[in-house]
């Protein structure tokens, strides 16, 4: 790939879809900090609310998803995008989660395919499956196949487990879950769960890095041991 660690971004541009999220704000930190792309651009459905320096290295695309096919100009133009976007039942509802983790993320990679996209990185979960039976898992294995089916010259998806963060929105039952999990990852540390940075890293690495194949799915282990071929910052 063109692009390496440290570099200008040699004129190559990406989008992020998600930036607002857990990995999604990893996911900048890392871009931005190894100035791997010459252009950011974060589309969403409201301008995020950034620092001095991250705005002024940034752009910003405000669409509405429900109407996206009128946003098709927000994805022109760039090399690579990556995706984490996501809600949850909870939040949504059934039908919300489905249009969000579904309908949405395989209409934004129909438009970034257009728009001249060669690499989508997505991020999908850990048991992802259209044959669960279990909604989440259920969609997130429908929308992997929806994203493959678009066409892009590659195509990396992540299938990470229990994400480990510190969210700004209160979650107390995930934030239990994650206390245990975190506890379990010092003895298992690539079974149960992953931070956020290394999901990020890796989404990072896996541009920097030739693929396997034009669909290449890395699980949770994987996961883990891409994150730590790019070095963390400051390391």
């Amino acid at each position: 790939m063109a692009a390496t660690g440290g570099g200008s971004g040699g004129g190559r541009a990406c989008f992020v879809l998600g930036a607002s999220g857990e990995t999604g704000r990893a996911l900048l930190r890392e871009l931005l900090a190894r100035q791997l792309f010459a252009r950011v651009t974060l589309i969403g459905r409201r301008r995020l609310s950034l620092g001095e320096e991250t705005r002024a290295a940034v752009e910003q695309a405000v669409v509405d998803f429900e109407r996206l096919g009128e946003h098709a100009a927000a994805f022109q133009g760039h090399d690579v995008g990556f995706c984490c976007l996501g809600t949850t039942r909870a939040k949504a509802g059934a039908a919300g989660f489905v249009r969000v983790d579904r309908d949405y993320v395989a209409q934004a990679a129909e438009l970034a395919r257009a728009g001249g996209c060669k690499h989508f990185v997505l991020q999908s979960s850990q048991g992802a499956n259209q044959h669960s039976r279990f909604l989440y898992l259920r969609v997130k294995g429908e929308v992997e196949n929806l994203v493959q089916a678009v066409g892009f010259d590659r195509c990396t998806i992540l299938r990470p487990a229990v994400l480990l963060c510190k969210r700004q929105e209160s979650r107390p039952a995930e934030w239990m879950a994650q206390q245990f999990l975190g506890i379990v990852a010092r003895v298992f540390p690539t079974a149960y769960s992953v931070p956020v940075e290394a999901v990020a890293r890796a989404m990072v690495a896996s541009v920097l890095q030739p693929g396997e194949g034009k669909v290449e799915v890395l699980e949770n282990a994987a996961i883990h041991k891409l994150g730590k071929a790019v070095p963390q910052q400051g390391t």
